[in-house]
Protein backbone atom coordinates (compact mmCIF):
# COMPACT_ATOMS: atom_id res chain seq x y z
CA UNK A 1 0.00 0.00 0.00
CA UNK A 2 2.73 2.42 1.10
CA UNK A 3 4.62 1.83 -2.81
CA UNK A 4 0.92 2.65 -4.04
CA UNK A 5 0.62 5.76 -2.47
CA UNK A 6 4.21 6.48 -3.09
CA UNK A 7 3.90 6.11 -6.58
CA UNK A 8 0.18 7.84 -6.73
CA UNK A 9 2.11 10.91 -5.15
CA UNK A 10 4.84 11.14 -7.08
CA UNK A 11 2.18 11.45 -10.17
CA UNK A 12 0.21 13.80 -8.38
CA UNK A 13 3.32 15.87 -8.17
CA UNK A 14 4.71 15.23 -11.87
CA UNK A 15 0.71 16.77 -12.55
CA UNK A 16 1.01 19.54 -10.62
CA UNK A 17 4.65 20.56 -11.71
CA UNK A 18 3.11 20.20 -15.71
CA UNK A 19 0.09 21.88 -14.69
CA UNK A 20 1.97 25.02 -13.79
CA UNK A 21 4.85 24.82 -16.17
CA UNK A 22 1.83 25.57 -18.81
CA UNK A 23 0.13 27.96 -16.53
CA UNK A 24 3.53 29.68 -17.14
CA UNK A 25 3.60 29.64 -20.34
CA UNK A 26 0.37 30.80 -21.60
CA UNK A 27 0.60 33.85 -18.43
CA UNK A 28 4.15 34.73 -20.50
CA UNK A 29 2.36 34.20 -23.89
CA UNK A 30 -0.53 36.75 -23.03
CA UNK A 31 2.19 39.06 -21.64
CA UNK A 32 4.91 39.43 -23.88
CA UNK A 33 5.68 42.73 -23.41
CA UNK A 34 7.87 42.70 -20.09
CA UNK A 35 8.81 46.81 -20.23
CA UNK A 36 8.48 49.77 -18.73
CA UNK A 37 6.53 51.69 -21.16
CA UNK A 38 2.65 52.55 -20.66
CA UNK A 39 0.47 51.04 -22.55
CA UNK A 40 -0.39 53.31 -25.35
CA UNK A 41 3.15 53.16 -26.42
CA UNK A 42 4.21 49.38 -26.07
CA UNK A 43 5.78 47.79 -29.20
CA UNK A 44 3.28 45.07 -31.20
CA UNK A 45 4.39 41.32 -29.86
CA UNK A 46 6.26 39.11 -32.02
CA UNK A 47 3.11 37.21 -33.66
CA UNK A 48 2.36 39.77 -35.21
CA UNK A 49 5.69 41.50 -36.64
CA UNK A 50 6.60 37.97 -37.69
CA UNK A 51 3.22 38.57 -39.91
CA UNK A 52 3.62 42.02 -41.26
CA UNK A 53 6.97 40.78 -42.27
CA UNK A 54 5.20 37.43 -44.58
CA UNK A 55 2.59 39.80 -46.07
CA UNK A 56 5.27 42.52 -46.97
CA UNK A 57 4.61 45.23 -44.66
CA UNK A 58 6.15 47.71 -42.91
CA UNK A 59 5.09 48.48 -39.44
CA UNK A 60 4.38 52.11 -40.23
CA UNK A 61 2.78 51.45 -43.01
CA UNK A 62 -1.10 53.19 -43.81
CA UNK A 63 -3.67 51.36 -42.27
CA UNK A 64 -7.45 51.22 -42.74
CA UNK A 65 -10.46 49.37 -41.01
CA UNK A 66 -13.30 47.69 -41.80
CA UNK A 67 -16.28 46.89 -39.27
CA UNK A 68 -19.04 44.49 -39.73
CA UNK A 69 -21.49 44.43 -36.75
CA UNK A 70 -23.69 40.99 -38.07
CA UNK A 71 -20.82 39.18 -37.92
CA UNK A 72 -18.86 40.69 -35.05
CA UNK A 73 -15.77 41.28 -36.78
CA UNK A 74 -13.14 44.20 -36.94
CA UNK A 75 -10.59 43.98 -40.22
CA UNK A 76 -7.33 45.94 -40.48
CA UNK A 77 -6.11 46.29 -43.54
CA UNK A 78 -2.94 47.75 -44.36
CA UNK A 79 -0.76 49.34 -47.49
CA UNK A 80 1.61 46.66 -49.04
CA UNK A 81 4.71 47.91 -50.28
CA UNK A 82 4.97 45.33 -53.60
CA UNK A 83 1.68 46.69 -54.84
CA UNK A 84 0.73 49.76 -53.37
CA UNK A 85 -2.75 48.89 -52.63
CA UNK A 86 -4.31 47.66 -48.85
CA UNK A 87 -4.34 43.95 -48.27
CA UNK A 88 -5.68 42.54 -45.26
CA UNK A 89 -3.74 41.83 -42.55
CA UNK A 90 -5.44 40.69 -39.45
CA UNK A 91 -9.21 40.35 -38.09
CA UNK A 92 -10.46 40.67 -34.39
CA UNK A 93 -13.70 39.69 -32.42
CA UNK A 94 -15.74 42.50 -31.63
CA UNK A 95 -16.44 41.72 -27.73
CA UNK A 96 -20.02 43.82 -27.38
CA UNK A 97 -22.00 46.15 -29.98
CA UNK A 98 -25.15 47.71 -28.79
CA UNK A 99 -28.40 48.11 -30.46
CA UNK A 100 -29.41 46.17 -33.63
CA UNK A 101 -28.40 46.31 -37.56
CA UNK A 102 -29.31 49.91 -38.59
CA UNK A 103 -27.36 53.49 -38.58
CA UNK A 104 -26.97 55.62 -34.79
CA UNK A 105 -29.51 58.23 -35.36
CA UNK A 106 -29.72 60.41 -31.90
CA UNK A 107 -28.15 61.13 -28.73
CA UNK A 108 -29.02 57.97 -26.06
CA UNK A 109 -30.46 55.18 -29.00
CA UNK A 110 -27.52 53.13 -27.77
CA UNK A 111 -26.82 51.96 -31.87
CA UNK A 112 -23.72 51.49 -33.01
CA UNK A 113 -22.82 53.67 -35.86
CA UNK A 114 -22.52 52.51 -39.61
CA UNK A 115 -20.76 54.74 -42.21
CA UNK A 116 -17.41 56.10 -43.40
CA UNK A 117 -15.12 57.79 -40.73
CA UNK A 118 -12.27 59.41 -40.31
CA UNK A 119 -9.38 58.90 -37.39
CA UNK A 120 -6.79 61.47 -36.85
CA UNK A 121 -4.65 61.34 -34.00
CA UNK A 122 -6.13 63.79 -32.07
CA UNK A 123 -9.06 61.08 -31.69
CA UNK A 124 -6.83 58.36 -30.21
CA UNK A 125 -7.59 58.40 -26.25
CA UNK A 126 -3.95 56.66 -24.16
CA UNK A 127 -5.74 57.77 -20.80
CA UNK A 128 -8.98 56.04 -21.58
CA UNK A 129 -10.59 54.28 -18.88
CA UNK A 130 -11.56 51.28 -21.53
CA UNK A 131 -7.77 50.76 -21.41
CA UNK A 132 -7.24 52.26 -24.49
CA UNK A 133 -9.64 53.98 -27.10
CA UNK A 134 -10.30 56.02 -30.17
CA UNK A 135 -13.20 58.09 -31.03
CA UNK A 136 -14.87 57.52 -34.49
CA UNK A 137 -15.48 61.05 -34.84
CA UNK A 138 -19.64 60.76 -34.93
CA UNK A 139 -21.44 62.35 -36.40
CA UNK A 140 -19.64 62.67 -39.58
CA UNK A 141 -21.15 64.96 -42.53
CA UNK A 142 -23.29 62.81 -44.16
CA UNK A 143 -25.21 62.16 -40.38
CA UNK A 144 -25.10 65.99 -39.67
CA UNK A 145 -26.80 66.51 -42.98
CA UNK A 146 -29.52 64.15 -41.55
CA UNK A 147 -30.05 66.05 -38.17
CA UNK A 148 -28.72 62.88 -36.63
CA UNK A 149 -26.74 62.76 -32.79
CA UNK A 150 -24.35 61.73 -30.44
CA UNK A 151 -21.16 62.19 -29.28
CA UNK A 152 -18.40 59.92 -27.57
CA UNK A 153 -18.69 56.85 -30.09
CA UNK A 154 -15.43 54.62 -29.31
CA UNK A 155 -13.63 51.56 -30.17
CA UNK A 156 -12.44 50.74 -27.10
CA UNK A 157 -11.19 47.80 -24.67
CA UNK A 158 -12.94 46.55 -21.59
CA UNK A 159 -15.92 44.45 -23.71
CA UNK A 160 -18.65 47.13 -22.61
CA UNK A 161 -20.59 48.80 -24.86
CA UNK A 162 -23.21 51.62 -24.67
CA UNK A 163 -23.71 52.09 -28.78
CA UNK A 164 -19.71 51.55 -28.99
CA UNK A 165 -17.33 49.21 -30.75
CA UNK A 166 -16.17 46.96 -27.44
CA UNK A 167 -12.75 44.64 -28.27
CA UNK A 168 -10.77 42.98 -25.76
CA UNK A 169 -7.99 44.86 -24.05
CA UNK A 170 -5.56 42.43 -25.97
CA UNK A 171 -7.07 43.50 -29.10
CA UNK A 172 -7.36 47.26 -28.57
CA UNK A 173 -3.60 47.61 -27.84
CA UNK A 174 -3.02 46.01 -30.59
CA UNK A 175 -5.55 47.87 -32.78
CA UNK A 176 -4.24 50.83 -30.87
CA UNK A 177 -0.58 50.58 -31.85
CA UNK A 178 -0.73 49.36 -35.74
CA UNK A 179 -2.45 52.75 -35.67
CA UNK A 180 -0.35 54.69 -33.74
CA UNK A 181 2.30 53.18 -35.45
CA UNK A 182 0.64 54.28 -39.19
CA UNK A 183 0.70 57.86 -37.63
CA UNK A 184 4.51 57.66 -36.70
CA UNK A 185 4.92 56.48 -40.56
CA UNK A 186 3.29 59.95 -41.89
CA UNK A 187 -0.40 58.70 -42.26
CA UNK A 188 -2.58 62.15 -41.63
CA UNK A 189 -5.46 60.02 -40.78
CA UNK A 190 -7.20 56.46 -41.06
CA UNK A 191 -10.49 55.60 -42.35
CA UNK A 192 -12.76 53.22 -40.60
CA UNK A 193 -15.82 51.88 -43.01
CA UNK A 194 -18.19 50.35 -40.67
CA UNK A 195 -21.22 48.05 -42.27
CA UNK A 196 -24.27 45.97 -41.35
CA UNK A 197 -22.85 42.82 -42.42
CA UNK A 198 -20.51 42.17 -45.48
CA UNK A 199 -21.91 43.63 -48.32
CA UNK A 200 -22.97 40.72 -50.37
CA UNK A 201 -26.00 40.05 -52.35
CA UNK A 202 -26.82 36.97 -49.92
CA UNK A 203 -26.79 38.83 -47.43
CA UNK A 204 -28.37 42.04 -48.76
CA UNK A 205 -31.11 39.64 -50.08
CA UNK A 206 -31.56 38.42 -46.36
CA UNK A 207 -32.62 41.97 -45.10
CA UNK A 208 -34.28 42.90 -48.01
CA UNK A 209 -37.40 43.45 -45.96
CA UNK A 210 -34.93 46.05 -43.47
CA UNK A 211 -36.50 49.60 -43.90
CA UNK A 212 -33.06 50.70 -43.67
CA UNK A 213 -31.66 48.98 -47.70
CA UNK A 214 -31.96 52.42 -49.07
CA UNK A 215 -29.42 53.55 -46.83
CA UNK A 216 -27.39 50.21 -47.02
CA UNK A 217 -27.06 50.00 -50.87
CA UNK A 218 -25.31 53.70 -50.50
CA UNK A 219 -23.15 52.05 -48.21
CA UNK A 220 -22.38 48.86 -50.62
CA UNK A 221 -21.51 51.42 -52.95
CA UNK A 222 -18.10 52.61 -51.19
CA UNK A 223 -17.53 48.67 -50.21
CA UNK A 224 -17.55 47.84 -53.91
CA UNK A 225 -14.99 51.16 -54.83
CA UNK A 226 -12.44 49.52 -52.41
CA UNK A 227 -12.58 45.63 -53.42
CA UNK A 228 -12.07 46.99 -57.20
CA UNK A 229 -9.28 50.05 -56.25
CA UNK A 230 -7.88 48.39 -53.63
CA UNK A 231 -7.30 51.81 -51.62
CA UNK A 232 -9.75 53.52 -49.06
CA UNK A 233 -12.33 55.62 -51.27
CA UNK A 234 -12.28 59.36 -51.39
CA UNK A 235 -15.33 60.52 -49.15
CA UNK A 236 -17.82 63.17 -50.20
CA UNK A 237 -20.92 64.36 -48.93
CA UNK A 238 -23.92 65.95 -51.24
CA UNK A 239 -28.09 65.95 -51.22
CA UNK A 240 -27.41 63.96 -48.07
CA UNK A 241 -25.91 61.13 -49.97
CA UNK A 242 -22.38 59.64 -49.83
CA UNK A 243 -20.18 59.75 -53.28
CA UNK A 244 -17.25 58.42 -53.52
CA UNK A 245 -13.73 58.67 -55.76
CA UNK A 246 -15.46 62.01 -57.34
CA UNK A 247 -14.33 65.07 -58.25
CA UNK A 248 -16.84 68.78 -58.60
CA UNK A 249 -16.21 70.37 -61.79
CA UNK A 250 -14.86 74.04 -62.22
CA UNK A 251 -13.09 74.05 -58.67
CA UNK A 252 -16.86 73.67 -56.46
CA UNK A 253 -16.78 71.82 -53.78
CA UNK A 254 -19.48 69.16 -52.05
CA UNK A 255 -22.37 70.90 -49.56
CA UNK A 256 -23.44 67.92 -47.54
CA UNK A 257 -27.29 69.13 -47.51
CA UNK A 258 -26.62 71.29 -50.89
CA UNK A 259 -26.88 69.83 -54.51
CA UNK A 260 -24.09 67.55 -56.12
CA UNK A 261 -22.28 69.53 -58.43
CA UNK A 262 -21.39 68.26 -61.76
CA UNK A 263 -19.14 65.36 -61.25
CA UNK A 264 -16.29 63.36 -62.75
CA UNK A 265 -14.62 59.82 -62.18
CA UNK A 266 -11.36 58.02 -63.87
CA UNK A 267 -13.15 56.09 -65.98
CA UNK A 268 -11.48 52.77 -65.25
CA UNK A 269 -13.06 53.10 -61.48
CA UNK A 270 -16.07 54.34 -63.26
CA UNK A 271 -16.54 50.95 -65.42
CA UNK A 272 -15.08 48.71 -63.31
CA UNK A 273 -17.35 49.64 -60.34
CA UNK A 274 -20.19 50.02 -62.33
CA UNK A 275 -19.87 46.13 -63.60
CA UNK A 276 -19.83 44.92 -60.23
CA UNK A 277 -22.72 46.31 -59.34
CA UNK A 278 -24.96 45.30 -62.31
CA UNK A 279 -23.39 41.55 -61.47
CA UNK A 280 -24.12 41.69 -57.86
CA UNK A 281 -27.50 43.55 -58.18
CA UNK A 282 -28.20 40.98 -60.67
CA UNK A 283 -27.46 38.32 -58.22
CA UNK A 284 -29.50 39.93 -55.36
CA UNK A 285 -32.69 40.17 -57.21
CA UNK A 286 -32.72 36.68 -58.33
CA UNK A 287 -32.12 35.50 -54.79
CA UNK A 288 -34.58 37.90 -53.29
CA UNK A 289 -37.25 36.69 -55.81
CA UNK A 290 -36.28 33.22 -54.65
CA UNK A 291 -36.92 34.13 -50.57
CA UNK A 292 -39.68 36.08 -51.60
CA UNK A 293 -41.74 32.70 -53.09
CA UNK A 294 -40.53 31.02 -50.49
CA UNK A 295 -41.73 33.20 -47.50
CA UNK A 296 -44.79 35.07 -49.45
CA UNK A 297 -42.82 38.61 -48.80
CA UNK A 298 -42.64 41.26 -51.37
CA UNK A 299 -39.16 42.81 -50.13
CA UNK A 300 -37.92 42.67 -53.70
CA UNK A 301 -40.20 45.12 -54.39
CA UNK A 302 -38.18 47.55 -51.90
CA UNK A 303 -34.62 46.42 -53.11
CA UNK A 304 -36.36 47.64 -57.09
CA UNK A 305 -36.87 51.33 -55.26
CA UNK A 306 -33.74 51.25 -53.91
CA UNK A 307 -31.65 50.75 -56.81
CA UNK A 308 -33.58 53.48 -58.62
CA UNK A 309 -31.11 55.62 -56.87
CA UNK A 310 -28.78 56.40 -59.05
CA UNK A 311 -24.89 55.69 -57.67
CA UNK A 312 -22.12 57.86 -57.83
CA UNK A 313 -20.76 56.14 -60.54
CA UNK A 314 -24.33 56.10 -62.83
CA UNK A 315 -23.81 60.17 -62.12
CA UNK A 316 -19.95 61.13 -62.82
CA UNK A 317 -18.66 61.72 -66.09
CA UNK A 318 -15.36 60.11 -67.15
CA UNK A 319 -11.92 62.19 -66.35
CA UNK A 320 -10.55 62.89 -69.78
CA UNK A 321 -7.34 60.95 -70.06
CA UNK A 322 -4.74 64.17 -70.21
CA UNK A 323 -6.37 65.37 -66.93
CA UNK A 324 -7.07 62.38 -64.88
CA UNK A 325 -5.74 62.45 -61.57
CA UNK A 326 -8.17 62.84 -58.24
CA UNK A 327 -5.95 65.99 -56.35
CA UNK A 328 -6.81 64.14 -52.71
CA UNK A 329 -7.00 60.78 -54.26
CA UNK A 330 -3.76 58.25 -53.71
CA UNK A 331 -1.85 57.95 -57.08
CA UNK A 332 -2.14 54.05 -57.36
CA UNK A 333 -6.58 55.30 -57.59
CA UNK A 334 -6.87 58.57 -59.29
CA UNK A 335 -3.33 57.79 -62.34
CA UNK A 336 -3.25 54.38 -63.52
CA UNK A 337 -7.18 53.76 -62.81
CA UNK A 338 -8.50 56.66 -64.94
CA UNK A 339 -5.81 55.78 -68.09
CA UNK A 340 -7.39 53.09 -69.87
CA UNK A 341 -10.42 54.65 -72.33
CA UNK A 342 -13.58 55.33 -72.18
CA UNK A 343 -16.10 52.20 -72.24
CA UNK A 344 -20.05 52.56 -72.02
CA UNK A 345 -21.61 51.68 -68.21
CA UNK A 346 -23.58 48.79 -67.36
CA UNK A 347 -27.20 49.41 -66.14
CA UNK A 348 -26.69 49.84 -62.43
CA UNK A 349 -30.56 48.50 -62.39
CA UNK A 350 -31.08 45.18 -63.51
CA UNK A 351 -34.08 43.07 -63.67
CA UNK A 352 -33.76 38.79 -62.22
CA UNK A 353 -34.29 37.96 -65.91
CA UNK A 354 -31.60 39.73 -67.10
CA UNK A 355 -28.42 38.42 -67.71
CA UNK A 356 -24.84 39.88 -66.52
CA UNK A 357 -22.89 42.05 -69.28
CA UNK A 358 -20.57 39.74 -71.67
CA UNK A 359 -17.96 41.83 -71.64
CA UNK A 360 -14.50 40.88 -70.60
CA UNK A 361 -13.99 42.14 -66.63
CA UNK A 362 -11.93 45.28 -66.11
CA UNK A 363 -8.18 44.72 -66.38
CA UNK A 364 -6.73 45.21 -63.34
CA UNK A 365 -4.56 47.97 -63.06
CA UNK A 366 -0.95 47.95 -62.55
CA UNK A 367 -0.34 48.97 -58.93
CA UNK A 368 2.33 51.59 -57.74
CA UNK A 369 2.89 52.71 -54.23
CA UNK A 370 0.63 55.94 -52.99
CA UNK A 371 0.45 57.84 -50.00
CA UNK A 372 -2.54 57.49 -47.87
CA UNK A 373 -5.75 58.58 -48.60
CA UNK A 374 -6.80 62.53 -46.93
CA UNK A 375 -10.34 62.36 -46.58
CA UNK A 376 -12.36 65.41 -45.47
CA UNK A 377 -12.75 66.10 -41.41
CA UNK A 378 -15.84 66.18 -39.74
CA UNK A 379 -16.48 69.75 -38.41
CA UNK A 380 -15.89 68.64 -34.71
CA UNK A 381 -14.54 65.70 -33.20
CA UNK A 382 -16.54 64.76 -30.04
CA UNK A 383 -14.47 63.90 -27.33
CA UNK A 384 -15.63 61.80 -24.48
CA UNK A 385 -12.48 61.09 -22.75
CA UNK A 386 -9.25 63.03 -22.89
CA UNK A 387 -6.88 62.27 -25.76
CA UNK A 388 -3.38 63.41 -26.65
CA UNK A 389 -2.48 66.66 -29.06
CA UNK A 390 -1.30 65.66 -32.35
CA UNK A 391 2.13 66.86 -31.55
CA UNK A 392 2.67 65.34 -28.15
CA UNK A 393 5.01 62.88 -27.48
CA UNK A 394 2.36 60.25 -27.39
CA UNK A 395 2.06 60.38 -31.50
CA UNK A 396 4.74 62.38 -32.89
CA UNK A 397 3.53 63.18 -36.32
CA UNK A 398 5.83 64.02 -39.30
CA UNK A 399 4.54 65.70 -42.34
CA UNK A 400 3.20 63.55 -45.01
CA UNK A 401 5.39 62.44 -47.65
CA UNK A 402 4.88 63.21 -51.09
CA UNK A 403 8.10 62.17 -52.90
CA UNK A 404 7.87 59.81 -55.80
CA UNK A 405 8.22 56.73 -56.05
CA UNK A 406 8.86 54.57 -59.05
CA UNK A 407 6.15 52.26 -60.37
CA UNK A 408 7.40 48.42 -60.00
CA UNK A 409 7.60 46.42 -63.29
CA UNK A 410 4.49 44.65 -63.89
CA UNK A 411 5.11 40.69 -62.99
CA UNK A 412 5.31 38.18 -65.73
CA UNK A 413 1.86 36.52 -66.89
CA UNK A 414 3.34 33.31 -65.25
CA UNK A 415 3.73 34.99 -61.78
CA UNK A 416 -0.11 36.40 -61.90
CA UNK A 417 -2.63 35.47 -59.00
CA UNK A 418 -4.52 32.42 -60.08
CA UNK A 419 -7.73 32.68 -60.92
CA UNK A 420 -10.70 31.94 -58.87
CA UNK A 421 -11.47 28.21 -58.25
CA UNK A 422 -14.33 26.41 -59.51
CA UNK A 423 -15.64 25.84 -55.81
CA UNK A 424 -16.30 29.73 -55.52
CA UNK A 425 -18.29 29.61 -58.19
CA UNK A 426 -20.26 26.36 -57.34
CA UNK A 427 -20.54 27.78 -53.79
CA UNK A 428 -21.98 30.90 -55.15
CA UNK A 429 -24.92 29.13 -57.31
CA UNK A 430 -26.13 27.10 -55.01
CA UNK A 431 -27.74 27.77 -52.24
CA UNK A 432 -27.64 24.00 -50.20
CA UNK A 433 -24.60 22.77 -50.98
CA UNK A 434 -22.23 24.77 -48.59
CA UNK A 435 -22.53 25.72 -44.86
CA UNK A 436 -23.46 28.82 -43.86
CA UNK A 437 -19.46 29.29 -42.79
CA UNK A 438 -18.46 28.32 -46.85
CA UNK A 439 -21.01 30.62 -48.09
CA UNK A 440 -20.24 33.59 -45.75
CA UNK A 441 -16.20 33.31 -46.46
CA UNK A 442 -16.61 32.63 -49.98
CA UNK A 443 -18.73 35.65 -50.44
CA UNK A 444 -16.65 38.01 -48.74
CA UNK A 445 -13.59 37.32 -50.49
CA UNK A 446 -12.98 40.32 -52.73
CA UNK A 447 -12.90 40.11 -56.39
CA UNK A 448 -9.66 41.67 -57.12
CA UNK A 449 -7.08 38.75 -57.01
CA UNK A 450 -4.25 40.68 -54.85
CA UNK A 451 -6.82 41.23 -52.71
CA UNK A 452 -8.38 37.64 -52.72
CA UNK A 453 -4.98 36.56 -52.15
CA UNK A 454 -4.81 38.01 -49.14
CA UNK A 455 -7.59 36.72 -47.56
CA UNK A 456 -6.73 33.74 -48.75
CA UNK A 457 -3.48 33.63 -46.63
CA UNK A 458 -5.56 33.90 -43.49
CA UNK A 459 -5.61 29.97 -43.58
CA UNK A 460 -1.86 29.56 -42.29
CA UNK A 461 -2.41 31.83 -39.67
CA UNK A 462 -2.70 30.94 -36.05
CA UNK A 463 -5.47 33.63 -34.73
CA UNK A 464 -8.38 35.32 -36.29
CA UNK A 465 -11.69 34.76 -37.29
CA UNK A 466 -11.05 33.79 -41.01
CA UNK A 467 -8.87 31.02 -40.33
CA UNK A 468 -11.16 29.08 -37.62
CA UNK A 469 -14.00 29.53 -40.13
CA UNK A 470 -11.94 28.09 -43.13
CA UNK A 471 -10.57 25.30 -40.18
CA UNK A 472 -14.19 24.82 -39.64
CA UNK A 473 -14.61 24.24 -42.91
CA UNK A 474 -11.84 21.43 -43.84
CA UNK A 475 -13.35 19.63 -39.92
CA UNK A 476 -17.08 18.92 -41.96
CA UNK A 477 -15.65 17.75 -45.52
Amino acid sequence: MDRVMARFSKVLRTGLLTASASALLVLAACSEYQGTLPKHMRPLDSGTRALLERKGMDQRSPIMVRIFKEEATLEVWKLQKSTGRYAFLKDYEICAWSGVLGPKKKEGDRQAPEGFYTIRPAQMNPNSKYHLSFNMGYPNAFDRSLGRTGSELMVHGACSSRGCYSMTDEHIQEIYTLGRLAFQGGQRDFQVNAYPFRMTPRNMARHRNDPNMPFWMMLKEGYDHFEIVGQPPKVDVCENRYVFNAVAANGQGFNASGQCPDMSMPERIRVAVAEKQARDNIKLMQLAERLDRKENTNGSQAITLAMAQPSTAQRASPIAISTAALPTEPAATSTLLSSAPAQSTVPIVASAASQPSPDPAPPVPTPRPAAPVVAAAPASTPAAEPAAPANSDFLPVPELRTEEVATPAPAPAAEQPAAPEPKREKLLADDGAATLEERMFVESAPLDPSVANAYAEAEAEEGGLTGFVLRLMKQDQ
